[in-house]
């Protein structure tokens, strides 16, 4: 049964979706509306629904978008704190920016994220979005020329994989075919806190140009015109783009209620990672 529902911009970029009467849920929403969404905007919010009381009722309804990624524990992955992590995404402290599947045999399309619990409002816990097309639209000419000669490599072992991708930091949608940024945000230099560095090098430039590189990327992708940090709120669903954003997280007061559930839809047909050099 399909239902009556509201959709308003968001700033800087996406859309959201609420509906027109007080707790209608999230699946009877038109998942082919919302992909085209989606594609359109690159992310969208669905807010005020009621979601999925359970882990299952998540997955059937991501099974309807179409292929789910499997991963070693499976089509969803709990993204809670954890004592004693042994991987950042499990941690409470930031995550860099990055693309999801740049590891993996297949890149996704779509993340779809369901908010099971949210910190509260003054525990941090956000997740980040850069749009890069936007950030690439709004750079310099000289910014582009540098990311154009660049290629960053990178290496990343945990619990689920050990692999090295090869990525330019200027590649193409594979969908609609725009200039995207693909680039994994290295960490913060002297953060002991950081759990699980991945090994991250770039290549074709001098050492003076490096240090330009990452100055001029974080100041594109956290510009204000393409940057959005969403604060969650209980049930909230996101669709994302993940062949046009890159993602992050702020950190978070240890011990928040915190708790995300996430899966990723492959495209059609699967995108195989054209930048993948070895995964085990």
């Amino acid at each position: 049964m399909e239902i009556a529902y509201k959709i308003k911009p968001m700033k800087p970029f996406g859309v959201l979706i609420s509906p027109q009467k007080d707790s209608a849920p999230v699946r009877d929403l038109p998942i082919n509306e919302l992909r085209d969404l989606t594609r359109q905007h690159s992310l969208i919010l669905v807010r005020g629904f009621s979601a999925f009381s359970t882990v299952d009722t998540f997955a059937n309804y991501c099974d309807q978008w179409g292929e789910v990624s499997i991963w070693p524990f499976g089509k969803i992955l709990e993204l809670t704190e954890k004592k004693n992590p042994q991987d950042h995404i499990f941690d409470n402290n930031y995550v860099p920016l990055h693309w999801d599947g740049m590891y993996r045999q297949q890149v996704p399309e779509f993340q779809i994220f369901q908010c099971v619990a949210a910190p509260d409002s003054d525990q941090g816990g956000c997740t980040t979005f850069s749009n890069t097309t936007e950030a690439l639209f709004f750079a310099t000419d000289d910014m582009r020329e540098l990311w154009n000669k660049t290629t960053g490599v990178y290496h990343r072992k945990m619990e689920f994989y050990d692999s090295k991708t090869i990525a330019p930091i200027i590649t193409k949608h594979p969908v609609n075919g725009r200039p995207v940024i693909r680039y994994n945000e290295p960490p913060k230099d002297g953060d002991k806190n950081f759990v699980n560095h991945p090994d991250i090098e770039f290549r074709g430039l001098t050492s003076s140009e490096l240090t330009e590189l990452h100055q001029s990327l974080r100041k594109a992708l956290y510009n204000p015109q393409n940057f959005y940090a969403h604060t969650w709120q209980t049930n909230d669903v996101i669709i994302a783009d993940n062949y046009a954003l890159l993602h992050g997280r702020d950190a978070f007061t240890t011990g928040a209620s915190r708790h995300l559930r996430r899966a990723h839809i492959l495209g059609e047909p699967p995108l195989e990672n054209p930048h993948l050099v070895s995964y085990t």
